[in-house]
C-alpha cells in the first residue's frame, strides 16, 4: 500500500488498526515500525507493587545499583 506523506506525515488506514486503541512507533535501521499496544501489554503494569529497599534516590539512580550492586 502506498500513501502520500504530507505536510502533517501520513494517516494510516483504520481497517488496517481494526480495534486498536494506542500503537507505538518507532524508526531502527531506518525501518518505521507501528505497533499495537494491548492492555495486557506489561508496560501497563509497570511500577504497580513497588518495592522498599531504604534507598533514598533507588528511582533516580536504579541504573547504579541494577549495574553496580555493591557500590
Amino acid at each position: 500500500m502506498k500513501v502520500k506523506v504530507t505536510q502533517k506525515g501520513i494517516t494510516i488506514p483504520k481497517k488496517l488498526l481494526k480495534e486498536v486503541k494506542e500503537v507505538d512507533i518507532r524508526e531502527e535501521d531506518n525501518i518505521i515500525i507501528v505497533v499495537p499496544l494491548t492492555k495486557d501489554d506489561p508496560i501497563y503494569e509497570f511500577g504497580q507493587n513497588p518495592v522498599s529497599c531504604g534507598l533514598k534516590d533507588a528511582s533516580e539512580n536504579h541504573d547504579k545499583y541494577i549495574y553496580n550492586p555493591l557500590s
